[in-house]
């Protein structure tokens, strides 16, 4: 009982503090112009996102990380539930959401770079892609020297980044609105109600699950929170709410200035802000955010470059990769990991010259990268209900009320919330010009079908000794 304190956890995580982590994994600026599209939609669109996707995200991994902490996350739980086959998948589908969504961040990151210079390069689809590979591998090599310079240089960014001028954005939208000035929208019953008639216009609530996805991360803390069952719900309430106006307030600021059909959604933040100055005559601040909202997107980017690299390697550990992925340097970083991501990202990055537009490439991006993560919360969902029969006994510090029917009533909704959100992704918006039908669901359902596949696949082929060579590796 004493060694059973001892090794207890402390719980000195505040509500405020563990909102202000959820906030840093979701609140990216880089999503405003895409939700802007949406107009007054956004706010029934939130709405539904938060009720049925992000709290049951919130409450079913908090529940299965307090009940199996260890590390490896998404990869332990599955495979307690399903086995090791599905846990090895479940990794890989989370590391690989990455993959295509690295292009997608860090193209925001480059065309504002450019607009800084000439607004007209923003639009250059080979400048874009060269900044795009030269940053992401310049990122992956910082990382090898480990965590510690890693994180200082994250740590600062949510604040610089997204903080100031989020607040900036919102505080200068609201100051259009009341000053009587024209806006390009305006609110009535039907601009807020999205219509089912035109389920094309609903495409891009996938791209709100991907800003909303993340909180799995958070949930390896809830242990540490005091009163965990009061604590960390109210946590999630509170995190969703600012994020809520956050994500609202700032996008409606975009729309308020700029057509519908007439918003990028990689320039369309730098553009406001820049429509916005040219009027209060202070154009001279435009460098200044734009060098701002690069570093959000970079530091935004540099956070998740190791966190799922390590998760993968925990999955490499127990043998599920090859050989050439078990090495480590000094600093604990799996290199080899590292090396691939960066080249499989370099090859999703040349979308971009394939698309109509780089907002085309930004979004089809988008759209895969949230079909894969959708597809790993589904496993998530599932493993939450079967835990519950196969190990009723494991002690969860954090758990969803009522032994069966709170589990199931959660994860159904959330399982009903990722089957639409991957079916919508394959729709093509109305609100952008997508090119060639053919070229673009041929993208999303080859893409898809490669990145099932390849853990698969891995999986079966697997060698004995990979196990061997990795116990020895660590």
């Amino acid at each position: 009982m004493e060694t059973e304190r001892k090794f207890r956890p402390k719980r000195v995580i505040s509500v405020s503090l563990l909102v202000l982590f959820n906030i840093s994994i979701m609140a990216s600026l880089r999503n405003l112009p895409l939700v802007a599209k949406l107009g007054y939609h956004a706010i029934s669109f939130f709405l539904l996102t938060a009720l049925f996707f992000l709290i049951p995200i919130a409450l079913v991994s908090a529940e299965l990380a307090t009940g199996w902490p260890k590390s490896g996350g998404i990869y332990v739980w599955v495979k307690e539930a399903l086995g090791e086959r599905l846990g090895f998948f479940a990794i890989w589908m989370q590391w690989v959401h990455d993959l295509t969504w690295f292009p997608v961040i860090l193209s925001f990151a480059a065309t504002t770079l450019l607009y800084i210079f000439n607004p007209v390069l923003a639009q250059n689809k080979y400048l874009v892609l060269g900044i795009i590979l030269f940053i992401f591998w310049s990122m992956t090599l910082i990382n090898f020297f480990g965590i510690k310079i890693s994180a200082l240089f994250s740590s600062y960014g949510v604040m610089l980044g997204t903080v100031i001028p989020g607040i900036f954005i919102i505080t200068l939208g609201l100051s259009w609105f009341f000053r009587g000035k024209p806006i390009q929208i305006t609110p009535t019953l039907d601009s807020i109600i999205p219509s089912l008639s035109n389920i094309n216009s609903w495409v891009f609530i996938t791209g709100l699950f991907l800003a909303f996805s993340g909180l799995e991360v958070s949930a390896g803390y809830a242990s540490e929170v005091k009163n965990p069952r009061r604590n960390y719900p109210l946590s999630i309430l509170y995190s969703a709410l600012i994020v809520f106006f956050l994500f609202l307030l700032g996008s409606l600021s975009i729309a308020f200035l700029i057509p519908e059909r007439e918003i990028s959604l990689v320039t369309g933040l730098i553009d406001t802000f820049h429509l916005f100055l040219q009027n209060y005559h202070l154009e001279w601040l435009v460098p200044i955010l734009g060098v701002l909202l690069i570093y959000g997107a970079l530091a935004e980017t540099n956070s998740w470059i190791i966190g799922p690299s390590k998760a993968l390697y925990t999955a490499s550990t127990h043998g599920n990769l090859p050989p050439v992925f078990h090495k480590t340097n000094k600093h604990g970083t799996p290199i080899q990991i590292l090396l691939f991501q960066a080249i499989v990202v370099s090859i999703f990055s040349t979308v971009f010259l394939f698309m109509p537009s780089i907002s085309t490439s930004y979004w089809i991006l988008t759209a895969i990268s949230a079909q894969i993560y959708l597809i790993m919360y589904l496993l998530m969902f599932i493993s939450a209900i079967r835990l519950r029969y196969t190990s009723p006994h494991v002690p969860r510090t954090y758990k969803i009320p009522h032994p069966h029917k709170g589990i199931w009533l959660v994860s159904c909704v959330g399982i009903f919330s990722c089957l639409c959100g991957i079916a919508l992704a394959f729709l093509p918006p109305s609100q952008i010009e997508v090119g060639n039908i053919f070229l673009y669901e041929g993208f999303l359902i080859i893409g898809l079908i490669i990145m099932i596949t390849i853990p698969l696949l891995i999986f079966k082929y697997r060698k004995p000794h990979w196990s061997i060579l990795a116990n020895s590796t660590k």
